[in-house]
């Protein structure tokens, strides 16, 4: 029997698997959440073959899990399911050694099918995200852009990220200014996300 965890917010998608995972005769559902942290404690209590899980969960991210999950030496499967064919997340969750990866369109046979074969030591991904394994974006940020706008994006004021790495508050907006040019942004909040989705910060 497969053991399973399932983590996504959407409340009907997660009924909908937690139903059709009900049919198979191989698949047992542990638990069913719709964040993060729900899904790191049910991991640790439970102690799944497998879990599912959706890239933006609240409170702790599916990649930032599967990053934890992965430094705390968790021998548990993880797969990735979302709606986003974006290179830098299929990245990192390559660099988070996740055994799969797919897209929310795929037919749910192809799901099952997918935990089956991880579990018998396979690596799948969606075969529409395969090639952008090969389109790697070049980073164009220094190493104190990526920190400024990491502190940024963790909800740090100019002033709290200037005191933190002993910079004036002219520099900070300077290296804000450098990276929104770079990203070719309009705001520090677009090169925030346009950093976090290619998988920089």
């Amino acid at each position: 029997m497969i053991r399973v965890i399932i983590a996504e917010d959407q409340k009907m998608l997660r009924g909908a698997l937690t139903s059709l995972f009900k049919l198979e005769n191989d698949i047992e559902v542990l638990a069913e959440v719709s964040d993060g942290k729900a899904a790191w404690e049910a991991i640790q209590r439970y102690e799944p073959d497998v879990c599912l899980l959706d890239i933006e969960i609240p409170s702790i991210t599916g990649l930032e899990l599967a990053e934890k999950l992965r430094h705390a030496g968790s021998t548990c499967k993880i797969i990735i399911v979302t709606t986003f064919a974006r290179p830098g997340y299929l990245q990192k969750a390559m660099d988070a050694k996740v055994e799969g990866y797919l897209l929310k369109d795929e037919p749910i046979d192809y799901l099952i099918e997918a935990i089956r074969k991880v579990m018998n030591g396979e690596r799948v991904i969606s075969t529409d995200l395969a090639a952008t394994l090969f389109i790697k974006q070049e980073n164009p940020l220094t190493d104190r852009e990526i920190e400024v706008l990491r502190m940024a994006k963790e909800g740090k004021t100019t002033h709290d990220i200037g005191k933190t790495l002993f910079l004036t508050n002219g520099t900070v907006r300077n290296y804000f200014s450098s990276a929104i040019q770079k990203l070719e942004v309009e705001s520090r909040q677009q090169a925030i996300e346009k950093a976090r989705e290619n998988g920089w910060i």
